[in-house]
């Protein structure tokens, strides 16, 4: 059997590899310990044990009770849980999030404004950063919930959840905190925070898809969003996830261990990495603070390139990044993040975001630093927005970009129409 060709990594805030510890943790719930956790019997009631043991190590992976830990399917789950059960429990039809939220909440959010709820997506500073100004600004009387993200998945930005929380506190409000980028990168203790609701999704954590966790305050009034049986002290139906769940209380027992790694290491090899970009490639830029922000995240912009460009080209000597948002690849549209901040769409278009993990070494960023360059300046020598481009007296550099903006337009009509 032929060897797979080595993979060079650099999209960790998309998803993350499985950690063989976690999957030899898994592997027994697979094969020997397959019974149902909420069955009567013996066979069962052991099941349960291990269960609660996962509880237990995701809870500590935050530092609150376990009986404020409920499991669900994904970041996406725990997070439209999060906003539906505040509405429902509050009565209240107003919510409050960022525009530069992951889209499991700007499109929760939209959804909700087609009936009949009033949500504020609060605008950002160019450099991605929140005004809690705003915030304080935008609640009113029948805001149920404020939901803003821990960090950004895109720049890596730091939003600060403790000031947020606190000032929804003093307002009578509900506090929710998308906080899926955290573990393993930044030490996130609820008590500390003292927000309401709290969301994780596994995978993002060296454990696999499909488990998410939502973290709800002891005494938070709560609706469950999935109805059904008993499961999760009647705050989740359907049958459990076992093999999932063994993984991720493994994942966060793992996560509680690399935030050393994380902020050493690995923030050296990304500060290297983006230093390196900055300094010897033209026309390059951070999108972005420098700081506060998550360990492992650069996004940088590269003009007169189209970002899918360079992932294609990249992808073809086996390194792995990405342009924004998973859940939004595929679209035409430039990064709703990027936009927020006030990026043009020609920059955001050209924008490549590159997450380490614990996996990533000195020799893969030698590697990407290697094949980076040509390939960016490959695709400006056949750019015509290029204004360095050798024939670039022939073209109308205007023109051209609005030729591209008219053509991408057309594309995302006819997007719409075939959907």
């Amino acid at each position: 059997m032929n060897e797979s060709p080595k993979i060079y990594y650099f999209d960790n805030n998309a998803t993350t590899r499985i950690a063989p510890e976690v999957a030899d943790a898994m592997i027994p719930f697979l094969r020997e310990y397959w019974g149902n956790p909420s069955s009567a019997y013996a066979f069962g009631a052991q099941v349960h044990k291990h269960v609660e043991a996962a509880r237990e190590n995701v809870a500590a992976l935050i530092n609150s009770d376990p009986k404020e830990v409920l499991f669900t399917s994904c970041g996406t789950e725990s997070n439209n849980s999060a906003i539906h059960s505040a509405l429902v429990t509050t009565g209240k039809r107003h919510v409050i999030t960022t525009a530069v939220e992951h889209s499991a909440n700007i499109n929760f959010g939209e959804y909700l404004q087609k009936r009949g709820f009033e949500v504020t997506f609060l605008p950002v500073e160019s450099d991605g950063a929140l005004d809690l100004h705003r915030l304080e600004q935008a609640i009113r009387p029948d805001t149920a919930i404020v939901s803003i993200m821990y960090a950004n998945n895109e720049t890596g930005v730091i939003f600060p959840i403790e000031e947020v929380a606190a000032l929804c506190r003093s307002r009578g409000v509900l506090c929710h905190t998308d906080a899926v980028q955290i573990p393993g990168k930044l030490k996130a203790d609820v008590k500390q925070l003292a927000v309401d609701f709290l969301s994780l999704s596994a995978h993002k954590l060296h454990a696999p898809k499909g488990i998410g966790m939502l973290y709800v305050k002891r005494r938070t009034k709560y609706q469950p969003y999935v109805i059904g049986g008993h499961q999760e002290r009647g705050r989740r139906g359907g049958t459990e996830s076992v093999p999932n769940i063994i993984g991720f209380g493994r994942a966060a027992e793992l996560a509680m261990t690399t935030l050393e790694d994380e902020n050493t290491r690995v923030r050296a090899l990304r500060d290297r990495l983006e230093n390196h970009i900055l300094r010897q490639i033209p026309n390059t830029i951070r999108n972005g603070a420098k700081e506060p922000r998550l360990p492992n995240t650069a996004n940088i912009a590269f003009d007169f390139v189209e970002a899918e460009a360079v992932l294609m080209l990249l992808d073809q000597v086996g390194i792995c990044a990405s342009s924004g948002s998973a859940c939004t690849t595929g679209s035409l549209d430039p990064s709703h993040v990027l936009s927020a901040m006030g990026v043009t769409p020609m920059r955001a278009r050209g924008s490549v975001r590159f997450s380490l993990g614990i996996y990533n070494t000195d020799e893969e960023v030698d590697y990407l630093l290697k094949h980076l360059p040509p390939i960016i300046q490959k695709l400006r020598d056949i750019s015509p927005l290029n204004p360095d481009h050798p024939d670039n007296d022939k073209y109308d550099i205007a023109g051209a970009r609005a030729k591209h903006e008219q053509d991408l337009a057309i594309a995302k009509e006819q997007e719409v129409v075939s959907s």
